[in-house]
C-alpha cells in the first residue's frame, strides 16, 4: 500500500478537522475533531467509557477536475471495526484498529458538488479481533439489569475513534499501484531490488534514483530490476541517509503517473550473538512506547511526535518498539528521517489470563477465527511498512500465553506466514513466559523478554535484581542460543515522590532499579539491547494498581523528564549505536 502523496499526476485532500459525531441511536450530532480519540474530548463520563458504535459525518466538495481520475478514500485507522458510506452507499468495512484501509469511490461522487462521508466506528472487543476482549453482561442483584462491561486484558486504555487522517486522493485511470523494495550491499556499492505493480496498460516506465541533492545516481526502464549505486551512502542509526526513488509511467510519450518514495539502503543480518545493520553489530537502546497523549488519546499529533523524536535523540536512544500495535505511517516516516530503528509489533496483546488453569488458546477464545484475523493483520502491516528502512524487526505478539500447548501451533503458523511475506527481516515474540515453559521462542530469530524483578516480584527488593536477571537471561541463552533483548523493565514512578533510601514509586527507586538492571546487562555479551518500559506515562483502564494510568515512563505524559531520564541519558551517550561487548 502506497501512502497518498501529491505529485504531477496526483492530488490529496486531507479531511482532518471538525466532524459531526454521535453515538449510535442518538438523534443529534456534536462536534468532534479528527484525528483524535473521542473519549477525553467532552465532559461526559459516559462517553469516555462508552462501548459500542459511534458515527462520524463529514460533508466535502469534490472539484469537477477530479472527474477524469480515480478517487480513493483512505482511513488511516479507526478503532476497532468500521463501516464507510459515501452518499448513502456502503463502500467498505474494516476489522482492526491500527492499520489503514481504503477503497475507490470514483463512481459514487458528485463532482462539482457536496458529498457526504459517513463512518461508523465500534470499539467492542471480542476474541476474534486483535487485541482481544469480551463484552460481558452482568446479571446479579448488585448491578442494574443487563449491565454491560467490556473486559480486556491489556494494560492500556481502549481509546476509540478515528485516530489517523482521513484522506481523499486521486490517481490517473492507469496508475502505479505498489512498489516493493529490497536493498543489499556489495562492497562499497548499494543494490536496490525493486518491483513496480501497475493498474492499466503503458508502453514505457522510467525508474530514477536520486540522492539528497537531487542528482541521478541510477536508473532503469523495467518494471522489475536491480539498481546499483556506486559508493552508496547507507541508512543506519546515526546516519539516516535517504535516497528518492522516482517512478514514472508513460503512454504514447505522455506522462501518465508519477510516484516518489524515500528509501534507505541497508542490510540486516543475525550472526551468532550479534544483530548486524550494514554488517556492524548494533545495540538497541530505547523504549517500549505508546501512541498516547493528553486529551487526544491515540489520535495522531504531529507536535507530540516531533517532541518524542527530539526526546529520543536527547536521551541517546536509537530504537523503540511499537508496543503493542503498528503505529501511524507518519511516525515511521519520522523514524526513517531521524535514524531510529523500529521493532514493529502486531496488535496481539492481551492474549493471556495469567492462569494455567484458565486457558486462552482454546475454542471460543483464541482459536482459528483469531488466527485468521492475526494473519490478515500481519499481511496488512507488512504491505504498508515493507519499504521503511527504520523497520528492522517484526514482533508477532506481546506477552501471550506461550506456556499453553495450543499456542505453539498458533504462533508457528503466524511466524511461518510473516517470514514468507518478508524473508528480509528477523522475527520475534515478546515473552513474559519462563524460558522453561515457552512453546514458541524456538521459532523466532531474536529472544525478547519482559522482566520486572523488584517490582511485580520481590517488590521493593532491589538487591535481588542482579542475581535473578543474570541467572534467567543465561538460562534463556543456554536453551535457545539466540541474541536477547530485554524488551521491558521498569518501575511506576510518581513525579515529585522522593525517598532515601529508595522506596517504590519514588523517583529514586526508578533510578536505582534501572541502574541495577543495566549494569547486569553489561556483563552479558549475548544481550544486544535494552528497552525501558516505558518512554512516557500513559493511560490505562481504571483499577487499583494504576494511579491515573501506568507511571513507568521515563518522561511524564506531558513529556517532561523524571530523575532517571538524566541517568539514562548519561549512560546511553557513552554507549555507541554500534557496539560489541
Amino acid at each position: 500500500m502506497l501512502y497518498p502523496i501529491e505529485t504531477e499526476t496526483r492530488e490529496v485532500k486531507d479531511l482532518s478537522g471538525i466532524w459531526d459525531f454521535k453515538r449510535d441511536g442518538e438523534d443529534s450530532f456534536i462536534l468532534m475533531p479528527v484525528p483524535a480519540s473521542y473519549n477525553d474530548v467532552t465532559q461526559d463520563i459516559t462517553l469516555r467509557d462508552y462501548v459500542g458504535k459511534v458515527w462520524y459525518r463529514k460533508r466535502t466538495f469534490i472539484p469537477i477536475s477530479w472527474r477524469e481520475n480515480r478517487v480513493f478514500l483512505r482511513i488511516g485507522s479507526a478503532t476497532h471495526f468500521s463501516e464507510v458510506y459515501v452518499n448513502n452507499v456502503k463502500v467498505m468495512e474494516h476489522k482492526g484498529g491500527f492499520l489503514p484501509f481504503e477503497g475507490e469511490i470514483s463512481s459514487l461522487l458528485k463532482y462539482g458538488g457536496e458529498n457526504e462521508i459517513l463512518i461508523s466506528v465500534d470499539n467492542t472487543l471480542s476474541w476474534d479481533i486483535l487485541p482481544p476482549g469480551e463484552l460481558k453482561i452482568i446479571n446479579d442483584e448488585m448491578h442494574p439489569k443487563e449491565c454491560k462491561v467490556l473486559e480486556y486484558y491489556f494494560d492500556f486504555f481502549n481509546y476509540s475513534g478515528i485516530h489517523r487522517p482521513v484522506l481523499l486522493y486521486t490517481t490517473p485511470m492507469t496508475y502505479i499501484k505498489d512498489i516493493k523494495l529490497e536493498t543489499d550491499i556489495k562492497g562499497k556499492d548499494g543494490l536496490v531490488k525493486y518491483k513496480v505493480s501497475l493498474e492499466g496498460e503503458i508502453d514505457n516506465i522510467i525508474i530514477n534514483l536520486r540522492d539528497v541533492n537531487g542528482n541521478l545516481v541510477a536508473s532503469s526502464n523495467s518494471f522489475n530490476g536491480m539498481l546499483e549505486v556506486r559508493n552508496a551512502n547507507l541508512w543506519e542509526p546515526g546516519n539516516p541517509y535517504l535516497y528518492t526513488l522516482e517512478v514514472k509511467i508513460f503512454l504514447d510519450k505522455k506522462l501518465i503517473d508519477c510516484y516518489r518514495l524515500d528509501i534507505g539502503i541497508r542490510t540486516i543480518r543475525i550472526d551468532g550473538k550479534r544483530f548486524l545493520i550494514n554488517n556492524k553489530p548494533f545495540y538497541f537502546k530505547g523504549f517500549g512506547k505508546h501512541e498516547d497523549s493528553d486529551i487526544r488519546g491515540k489520535g495522531l499529533d504531529h507536535v507530540i511526535n516531533i517532541k518524542d523524536f527530539n526526546l529520543l535523540k536527547w536521551i541517546g536512544a536509537n530504537s523503540f518498539r511499537t508496543s503493542h500495535y503498528p503505529y501511524s505511517d507518519e511516525v515511521l516516516f519520522l523514524a526513517d528521517k531521524y535514524g531510529i530503528a523500529v521493532i514493529e509489533e502486531a496488535p496481539a496483546v492481551g492474549m493471556n489470563l495469567w492462569n494455567p488453569e484458565n486457558k486462552v488458546f482454546r475454542k471460543g477464545r483464541i482459536d482459528e477465527r483469531t488466527l485468521e484475523h492475526h494473519l490478515q493483520v500481519i499481511k496488512e502491516m507488512i504491505d504498508r511498512d515493507k519499504n521503511h528502512p527504520s523497520v528492522v524487526m517484526w514482533s508477532v505478539a506481546n506477552e501471550a500465553a506461550t506456556f499453553e500447548e495450543e499456542s505453539e501451533e498458533y504462533f508457528r503458523k503466524v511466524i511461518e506466514e510473516i517470514k514468507k511475506l518478508d524473508p528480509t527481516r528477523p522475527v520475534t515474540i515478546v515473552e513474559s513466559t519462563s524460558y522453561k515453559d515457552t512453546k514458541v521462542s524456538k521459532y523466532v530469530d531474536i529472544i525478547c523478554v519482559n522482566r520486572y524483578y523488584s517490582w511485580y516480584t520481590d517488590s521493593g527488593n532491589l538487591d535481588i535484581i542482579e542475581y535473578q536477571l543474570e541467572k534467567e537471561l543465561k538460562n534463556w541463552y543456554d536453551k535457545f542460543g539466540k541474541p536477547i533483548i530485554l524488551s521491558e523493565f521498569g518501575a511506576d514512578t510518581i513525579t515529585g515522590f522522593h525517598s532515601d533510601p529508595p522506596l517504590m514509586f519514588t523517583e529514586e527507586y526508578q533510578w536505582e532499579m534501572l541502574r541495577r538492571f543495566m549494569e547486569t546487562l553489561d556483563r552479558l555479551d549475548f544481550v544486544i539491547g535494552e528497552h525501558i518500559w516505558n518512554f512516557a506515562d500513559f493511560m490505562t483502564k481504571q483499577e487499583v494498581r494504576r494511579v491515573l494510568g501506568n507511571r513507568k515512563g521515563i518522561f511524564t505524559r506531558q513529556r517532561q523528564p523524571k530523575m532517571a531520564a538524566h541517568f539514562v541519558k548519561e549512560r546511553w551517550k557513552k554507549i555507541p549505536d554500534f557496539w560489541e561487548k
